[in-house]
């Protein structure tokens, strides 16, 4: 699997992040998970740790980890600009 280049990464989400209004980036940060998906990473989680995870699972897993680490990413930029704004 590609490693993304987390310089190239940092600046895509400042970019992407500074076209977000106040309202869409407290939106973001407010919005929780979906109980399905986070169901399912729970029960992938479970597996992992008791080392029962097939391949596929295994790549489901990564797929979610690497998702909601962008996710995150976006989360915490989003917060900064909610901070900027109301700092306005």
């Amino acid at each position: 699997m590609a490693t993304l280049d987390s310089t190239a990464l940092h600046e895509f989400l400042i970019q992407f992040t500074d076209g977000f209004s106040p309202e869409l980036a407290e939106h973001f940060v407010s919005t929780p998970p979906n109980e399905v998906m986070q169901a399912r990473i729970d029960e992938l989680a479970a597996k992992a740790n008791e080392d029962e995870l097939s391949e596929q699972e295994q790549r489901e897993y990564n797929t979610y980890i690497e998702a909601l680490d962008v996710i995150a990413l976006l989360r915490i930029k989003s917060m900064k600009k909610i901070g900027q704004s109301s700092s306005r």
